[in-house]
């Protein structure tokens, strides 16, 4: 199973490419998706749904996850994430490609056994559960692959329970 993890946003859109083979978890690709503020926002987005659809063509992606929105004060950021998170599930529709969205919480669950795992404590465990040197330099990344990983260890149960239950 090959799984493009993302977490989304307008400025950066962390990505990770997962393979589960054989019991074991390799990264296969792993960064950000940047995009120009002094651009207009459709232009950002059709960038971002463009690098996504590649990066999905690429890799024979299986599958998207992704973090589920969460915001507190600011509703003008959520908008923004929103928007990103639209263009990367077009992407993958366009392509039916099936996409599962986790929540913070179940994602740290899945990575580090606590779903209040600090920022960097995620980063170490991504490291270590796909034999990287070094944790991931940026944080969108290791979000990205730990959100891949959760998808790994949680999204085959998912869509057993949704099968069942239809």
């Amino acid at each position: 199973m090959i799984v493009l993890g993302i977490d989304p946003g307008t400025a950066s859109t962390g990505y990770g490419v997962v393979e589960a083979r054989d019991g074991r978890l390799l990264a296969r690709d792993g960064g950000v998706i940047r995009t120009t503020p002094a651009r207009a926002p459709e232009r950002r987005l059709a960038d971002i749904h463009a690098r996504v659809g590649a990066l999905l063509d690429e890799h024979g992606a299986d599958a998207l996850a992704m973090e589920q929105l969460y915001f507190g004060r600011n509703v003008r950021t959520a908008f923004a994430v929103g928007e990103a998170r639209g263009v990367v599930l077009l992407a993958a529709g366009q392509r039916g490609i099936e996409c599962r969205s986790y929540t913070p919480q179940q994602i740290k669950g899945a990575v580090c056994g606590s779903g209040s795992a600090a920022k960097e404590q995620v980063q170490r465990m991504v490291a270590m559960l796909l034999s990287l040197g070094a944790p991931p330099s940026a944080d969108h990344a290791a979000d990205a692959l730990a959100a891949a990983i959760c998808h790994v260890h949680h999204g085959p149960l998912a869509a057993a329970r949704e099968a069942a239950s239809v």
